[in-house]
């Protein structure tokens, strides 16, 4: 019942983001107006410490300007509404999910861009597995921490306010170590090099989903 619920939802939000395209225009144009921005003070980037970090730094913001809007669609009454339908379990799975798989495409063409403007140097003879399960934990960590916080600042009148107050302080230690394991892949080590990061990300978002899967409900009721 529960995965059909999510399913159902998800499917939801998927018709309302193709509906509004100026959403995912504004989210391409931010990507690629930041990126821009960075080749034009930088040129290009031959460190691998600094092109990694500015990478995810850029990450980031595009996750925080990306999933701070994914309360502000849902009115008062369309969330009584969801309440009479489905658990809010579903509601707030739901969102972190597809949160997820647009931090998923955001990332790509973050890369994408990145690359093409301030070089593909540092990717050379990069550990390309784990990088990319840095990029998908990434995803994760940020969609499942903005989705909370989405959530409890959508209570509020101060949305992005409140989405920094919370959000920078959750977030530093998943991007310290996102920055740290990509940065053992970007220089080609094996696996065995980045275990404790993976355990840290790993255990960090299965925290997030058990921690809005049990809070979300007492949120929602208010």
């Amino acid at each position: 019942m529960l995965i059909r619920e999510i399913g159902v939802l998800i499917r939801k939000e998927f018709d309302l983001e193709i509906r509004n395209k100026v959403a995912i225009g504004g989210i391409l144009l931010y990507v690629v107006t930041t990126v821009f921005l960075c080749y034009l003070s930088f040129r290009e980037l031959q460190d691998t410490t600094v092109w990694n970090t500015l990478f995810w730094v850029i990450l980031l913001f595009s996750a925080l300007n990306t999933i701070s809007k994914s309360f502000q669609t849902e009115s008062r009454y369309r969330l009584l509404y969801l309440y009479t339908l489905v658990s809010p379990a579903a509601v707030i799975l739901s969102k972190m999910i597809y949160n997820i798989l647009l931090m998923g495409i955001t990332a790509l063409v973050t890369l994408l861009f990145y690359s093409l403007f301030l070089g593909t140097s540092p990717l050379e003879g990069a550990n390309a597995g784990m990088y990319l399960v840095a990029l998908l934990l990434g995803c994760a960590g940020f969609a499942g921490i903005f989705t909370m916080i989405a959530a409890i600042a959508a209570k509020t009148g101060n949305q992005l306010g409140i989405m920094a107050i919370l959000g920078f302080p959750l977030i530093l230690p998943l991007l310290l170590t996102l920055i740290g394991l990509s940065g053992i892949a970007l220089r080609g080590l094996p696996w065995e090099y980045g275990t404790t990061e993976l355990l840290i990300l790993t255990g960090l978002n299965i925290l997030i989903a058990a921690l809005s899967y049990i809070l979300f409900p007492y949120l929602w009721r208010e």
